[in-house]
């Protein structure tokens, strides 16, 4: 019988985590589907949700590390559900309150300090609004807002679970 433990648990997170990062990258390369501002965001979010459960996996970290990079985790995994609910919304607007393109990311970064890049980025613009692709009738940031939410459920229960935690007792 499978006995999940959290190095297990963090190795599943990890392994999702990864599939969906180069799943993007094949959309990008293979696809030619380049990543809006938000994308780019949603990455750097899977990639911090990905590298924390790759540590709690690899380290095999004891209550303390535990708490740590599954916290880590979820506070990505949050704020990643978070942009891709922004652009979910961004992407249901009527095509007459679609914000206007704006500039490339790369560009916001060399021009704007960080702050006034966030900002620009997270109000989206028409790029961002664009659905290229879809499965199952969901675009890639609806997919994205499922994977953050399962991801996030996923480490709060290795956070929260009894026998997962070596400060809680199994009933």
């Amino acid at each position: 019988m499978f006995h999940l433990t959290p190095r297990r648990g963090f190795a599943l997170g990890a392994l999702a985590c990864a599939g969906l990062l180069g799943f993007g990258y094949f959309l990008q390369y293979a696809r030619g589907l380049e990543p809006c501002p938000l994308c780019v965001l949603q990455r750097l979010a899977f990639l911090v949700t990905g590298v924390a459960c790759l540590l709690g996996a690899v380290l095999g970290p004891g209550r303390l590390g535990t708490r740590l990079l599954a916290g880590l985790a979820l506070l990505a995994a949050t704020l990643g559900a978070g942009v891709a609910g922004r652009q979910v919304w961004l992407q249901s607007l009527p095509a007459d309150q679609v914000p206007a393109c704006g500039p490339g990311l790369d560009y916001m970064l060399e021009t704007f300090p960080l702050s006034k890049t966030l900002t620009m980025v997270l109000r989206g613009s028409g790029e961002c609004a664009e659905n290229a692709w879809q499965f199952l009738g969901l675009g890639i940031a609806a997919w994205a807002l499922v994977w953050f939410v399962l991801l996030g459920a996923w480490v709060g229960h290795l956070l929260l679970r009894p026998g997962m935690n070596p400060d809680r007792t199994s009933p």
